[in-house]
């Protein structure tokens, strides 16, 4: 078992933090010692799913939620697994948009290391749009596809 002090500094999230997680009843289980809360690895792996929902696009009101149907039992197993496939949706459209940034930030980087290696942009220029190097056509043309769902 842990203090909130002793989790807020294993997880580096802070006591406030900690204590609205309670407040909004995401530590159902949670014990408590004379009012003093009492983390158990249990609360610990709760955080760990928290983090997780939250940095893949989740509010506080929508993993209460969460709480609720685990706090069901196996009925709420479906809504639980649409959750966390519509949250894998929700990332991998995520990864896919930084992948095309990440695209145009390194053929914009080869662009500007071949100007400067030229002294300009006139190769450069005759090979775009579709005369690249492969491998830099390929980070061209995925930075600008629009294949957006």
């Amino acid at each position: 078992m842990y203090t909130i002090g002793q989790v807020s500094q294993m997880c580096g999230i802070p006591v406030s933090t900690l204590r609205y997680y309670d407040k909004e009843g995401l530590f159902p289980h949670m014990e408590r010692v004379s009012g003093i809360r009492r983390f158990s690895d249990r609360e610990l792996e709760t955080l760990r799913i928290i983090d997780c929902l939250k940095k893949s696009g989740l509010e506080i009101r929508e993993i209460r939620k969460f709480m609720q149907w685990c706090s069901e039992g196996s009925s709420s197993y479906p809504q639980r697994r649409e959750l966390f496939e519509n949250q894998k949706k929700t990332v991998e459209k995520e990864i896919e948009r930084l992948q095309k940034t990440l695209d145009m930030l390194r053929f914009k980087c080869w662009y500007y290391d071949t100007a400067i290696a030229d002294g300009n942009e006139d190769r450069i220029n005759e090979m775009l749009p579709n005369n690249l190097p492969d491998d830099i056509q390929k980070l061209y043309d995925h930075a600008h596809s629009d294949d957006e769902d």
